[in-house]
């Protein structure tokens, strides 16, 4: 239920100091941007997410609080995004993690007109218009090729590589294999074959990065989504710039990694709840 009282004083003013809160409950991590009344970012949260997607909310709004020097009473105004906005029962309103992330990524890099993002369980692209509106977009979240799931089980079950070495490996190949299935088991026998074989591993990573991108890449053209620049790279995968090479090359044009690329939701949901809140003082 909304607190009217949190932000109104006289059912005219704005009460001042007043925090509002994007929480972004993914299927892997869980984060919490929290901005002041003027937009400034006052405070960032960022925690594995749990089975109960509520306390998983609970939880990184607690972390962000406790950086900001606040208490939840000093939270105008909630609004949640991704996989488990749906659960977290003290948000005041939910919006699709789509629009937030086209809100957040504007945020971070204006005038952005086509988003990659990578996360855990799934992978999207969106195509923004000139006026900042979501054109359309494309969403894998049906199977595990071509998320950073993907990614991680075979370089890191396989390889024993670590994700935070990813970029380095990655960036040496100078011949990337060659993976045929986007299945996540028939990928992981041809890795097999390739270090039966004696393969370089960064050969094996680069490989596996070039798959990925890809299947995100030939998924997009076929939702007509055209590469148009500004182009933001987000999402766990984009702190990855053997990856964010990758998508430079295929697409053959300059792709930006985000600033902190798993907040941008959190950051769009942020800006949602001070709007949001904004509007129902002036109603």
């Amino acid at each position: 239920m909304l607190r009217k009282f949190a932000y109104q004083i006289n059912n005219s003013n704005w009460r001042i100091n007043m925090l509002y809160a994007g929480v972004d409950i993914g299927s892997t991590t869980s984060k919490c941007i929290l901005l002041d009344e003027n937009g400034e970012e006052r405070a960032f949260g960022h925690i594995m997410t749990e089975f109960n997607r509520d306390v998983s909310g609970e939880k990184v709004l607690g972390e962000a609080l406790v950086k900001a020097g606040a208490t939840v009473d000093d939270v105008a105004y909630i609004v949640s995004t991704g996989y488990g906005r749906k659960a977290f029962k003290r948000s005041n309103e939910d919006i699709p993690e789509i629009i937030a992330h086209a809100v957040g990524t504007e945020r971070v890099v204006p005038g952005v007109r086509t988003i990659i993002d990578i996360g855990g369980q799934d992978s999207k692209t969106i195509s923004i218009s000139a006026n900042g509106t979501v054109e359309r977009f494309e969403m894998n979240d049906k199977c595990a090729a071509g998320t950073g799931r993907f990614f991680e089980v075979l370089t890191h079950r396989l390889l024993g590589i670590e994700m935070d070495e990813l970029s380095d490996l990655i960036l040496k190949s100078q011949h990337p294999i060659e993976i045929s299935s986007m299945c996540t088991i028939f990928a992981e026998s041809e890795i097999i074959s390739h270090l039966s074989q004696e393969t370089p591993v960064e050969d094996i990573a680069a490989g596996t990065g070039c798959s990925i991108a890809r299947r995100i890449l030939s998924q997009s053209k076929s939702a007509r989504i055209e590469m148009i620049e500004p182009i933001v790279f987000s999402g766990g995968a984009a702190n990855n710039d053997g990856i964010r090479a990758i998508f430079e090359k295929l697409i053959g044009k300059p792709v930006i990694a985000a600033p902190r690329p798993q907040c941008t939701a959190a950051m769009g949901a942020a800006i949602r709840a001070l709007k949001d809140a904004k509007k129902k003082v002036a109603q």
